[in-house]
């Protein structure tokens, strides 16, 4: 490929949070279901983009939302069952495509990626978990702090952490280090850089100035009372139990609900400081910049708290992406109302940058609706949870389209929504209509006949059950978060700079076959971008 060529394709950054509901967000007014919270960073974005109002996950927990995103498959084909997941070798990769095709794929931060999958087509990652055990900072809070302290453990509160070693302030500074250094050194080559954010996430911690905004008067009620049609269905009463959730006060919950509040404006005022260092160097001139997250958080509606559940607060995300041309004012901005997938990134993506897919994905590009040329395919938008996370038989498969949302369990009552009406989800149609509604028959069909829970079993025990094993990373668990030092060297990121924990000497030492197969037979470098480490130890729960 000519290296004029390179020039003209567009730089791409995505911006990727963790737990981040639709809600929350300043743009989405409180008549569509949002929280009154002010996020002036995303809503300066969303006014020069396209939003796509009804986005979902196809997975409403981490590493398979991630798996899904990454490879442009729904669970079944990308092998997306749980945390512990391994990102099969042979399936492409949206990074991994825009590096065969000349662009320079970087990741920073968290990715969840189990085994010694870490790369799955990122040729660089100057910092993150990369050590497969996640990396969140788990911090004690002082007993002094009022609200859910330690409720199964998962702390809330004011951070007991320096700024400038919170790992989202991490990922901000590696981002704009990895970018100064590829302008400097190849500033015809197009990039493609994810930088993904633990907030908001729990821990729900965060510099006291955010948490005082809501805390103790301007945080709401949770949307959706712990009522309805579907509070007793087995699902929900598993999920409850898992959580814990009927353990937490009213008062508990409502100091947790600030905090998040407060994540989400933090995370908002970090990714902020990242736009005015890249807009001043010029870097976004030429870039898509999207966002979204890989599942919501519940923040106690319905009467639960985290996730992995059918719940719009857990499967609806925010999904913004901002072109070039939406900010100099050539491209119209809007909003997309039709439902979408995650799943849609991948084609959407290389499509907006010229690329070729290698072989046919689950998503849909939405390249056209971004450019004003194309309305959104209306199709079933699904989500999975394809393990009995809530008790035998809770495995469902989730379907939106239009107005209605339908739930097909392994072996529980189905449920029906429609979320025009009944935005809460509180009226399962099931149990209320003689008849339902055409378009909801149709998607009740589709989610029969597309969705074998037995097949998927024998997939996920069969097919993929030895991948865990096979990529089994050996890196020691305390180590959530690591930096790749310019030696080559791997270090522990929670260590200091002069006394450094070494993990590995390499990337090839560390992960082996996992490093070598994802990069198509290259060597670990050895060398990156210059990493100081910034950050205390992390503990996963």
């Amino acid at each position: 490929m000519k290296r004029y060529e390179l020039k003209k394709r567009p730089n791409i950054l995505l911006l990727f949070s963790d737990e981040h509901s639709f809600r929350f967000m300043g743009h989405v007014p409180v008549s569509a279901g949002g929280e009154p919270i002010e996020t002036p960073t995303f809503d300066r974005l969303a006014s020069q983009a396209t939003v796509f109002s009804n986005a979902y996950c196809q997975m409403p927990l981490c590493t398979p939302s991630r798996i899904s995103m990454l490879t442009g498959r729904e669970v079944r084909r990308s092998g997306a069952w749980t945390n512990e997941s391994v990102l099969r070798p042979e399936l492409p990769t949206l990074p991994g495509v825009l590096r065969d095709a000349g662009y320079t794929t970087c990741l920073v931060g968290k990715m969840h990626l189990g085994g010694t999958q870490q790369f799955v087509g990122f040729e660089h990652r100057p910092y993150g978990d990369l050590t497969g055990k996640c990396g969140h900072q788990w911090e004690p809070i002082p007993e002094k702090e009022p609200g859910m302290r330690e409720r199964t453990s998962k702390a809330v509160g004011v951070t007991q952490i320096p700024e400038s070693l919170i790992q989202d302030e991490v990922v901000c500074h590696e981002t704009i280090a990895f970018l100064r250094e590829h302008q400097h050194a190849n500033p015809d080559k197009p990039w493609f850089l994810c930088a993904s954010f633990s907030r908001p996430h729990f821990p729900l911690t965060a510099p006291r100035r955010h948490l005082e905004k809501f805390w103790p008067d301007n945080v709401t009620e949770p949307k959706v009372p712990p009522a309805g049609d579907a509070y007793n269905h087995p699902m929900s009463v598993g999920m409850r139990k898992g959580f814990k959730a009927d353990e937490i006060s009213h008062d508990e919950m409502m100091y947790a609900r600030a905090c998040y509040f407060a994540c989400v404006s933090y995370l908002d005022e970090v990714i902020g400081d990242l736009f005015g260092s890249l807009e001043r160097d010029g870097l976004l001139d030429n870039t898509i910049i999207a966002y979204t997250t890989d599942h919501g958080e519940m923040a106690g509606e319905h009467g639960v708290w985290w996730k992995n559940g059918w719940y719009e607060a857990c499967t609806h995300v925010p999904l913004i992406v901002s072109m070039p041309e939406h900010r100099r004012g050539d491209l119209a901005s809007g909003t997309c109302e039709t439902p979408v997938g995650l799943v849609d990134l991948f084609p959407t993506l290389t499509s907006l940058a010229g690329v070729p897919l290698p072989e046919k994905v689950d998503g849909a590009s939405l390249s056209g609706v971004i450019t004003r040329d194309e309305l959104a395919p209306d199709r079933p938008i699904v989500c999975d949870a394809l393990t009995p996370r809530w008790g035998e038989g809770t495995e469902f498969r989730m379907v939106r389209q239009g107005r209605y949302k339908y739930v097909r369990f392994r072996n529980a009552p189905s449920l029906a929504f429609d979320l025009q009406s009944d935005p809460g989800e509180q009226h399962n149609l099931l149990q209320q209509e003689a008849e339902l509604p055409e378009p909801l028959q149709a998607l009740a069909t589709f989610a029969d006949e597309s969705m074998d829970f037995d097949e998927a079993e024998n997939e996920r025990t069969e097919r993929d059950g030895s991948l865990q094993k096979q990529y089994a990373h050996n890196a020691p668990a305390s180590t959530g978060n690591l930096y790749v030092m310019p030696s080559g060297e791997v270090v522990n990121a929670e260590d200091t700079l002069y006394a450094p924990t070494t993990i590995a000497t390499s990337l090839n030492d560390m992960l082996g076959d996992g490093w070598d197969q994802q990069n198509r037979g290259q060597q670990a470098p050895e060398a990156t971008l210059d990493s100081v480490p910034q950050c205390r130890r992390s503990h996963e729960p």
